[in-house]
């Protein structure tokens, strides 16, 4: 299996990515810039895929870039696959939150960033990724149980895991009778 995690250079990502080396799959970490933690997941990687798989163990290929910019999650999906010879699994992950205590302080920028990496991200990167999935490929969507009960200091990162849910969903729809399932999982703390 060859897989795409964006954020995966730490937290949910990083324990996505080394699960998926335990499995023997190769992973290409999407990162913004965070280059010593995305080289620690790319150590923590291999290590976990050499003591569970072929003898070389997986694949890692770090790839950093602004997952809001369509052309990169284009580079991406290219890159990933011509490295690592196809594609599986999109894990959509990356996301940014700013809390703020009031509306009145969520700048047009803000908003526009948040919304740009969180939601258009995952859609540019799942367009990109979606010609080279066959059927049993999958895409998984991180949301946050925010996207349900809301968050009163992170009304614009909750409303992007809202669109999410959305998105998830009408997605799955639309690609069911492909195989390709889309499926969503959602972050407890926030």
């Amino acid at each position: 299996m060859r897989a795409i995690i964006t954020g995966g250079d730490s937290g949910i990502g990083r324990a996505v990515a080394i699960a998926y080396a335990k499995e023997g799959a190769s992973v290409a970490i999407v990162y913004l810039d965070e280059h010593d933690a995305a080289a620690e997941t790319k150590r923590l990687v291999e290590q976990s895929g050499a003591q569970a798989s072929a003898p070389n163990g997986p694949r890692c290929l770090l790839i950093a870039g602004d997952i809001g910019d369509e052309a990169f999650c284009g580079k991406v999906v290219q890159d990933t696959v011509a490295a690592l010879g196809g594609l599986d699994i999109v894990v959509n992950n990356a996301a940014e939150q700013h809390p703020q205590d009031k509306l009145e302080d969520i700048s047009a920028e803000q908003l526009v960033r948040t919304f740009q990496t969180n939601v258009f991200g995952m859609f540019h990167l799942a367009k990109a990724a979606l010609p080279h999935l066959q059927q049993g490929a999958s895409i998984i969507n991180t949301t946050s149980v925010t996207a349900y009960r809301g968050s009163a200091n992170l009304l614009d990162y909750s409303s992007t895991k809202g669109a999410i849910v959305a998105f998830t969903r009408s997605l799955a729809v639309n690609k069911a009778a492909e195989g390709v399932r889309v499926n969503g999982g959602e972050i407890i703390n926030g």
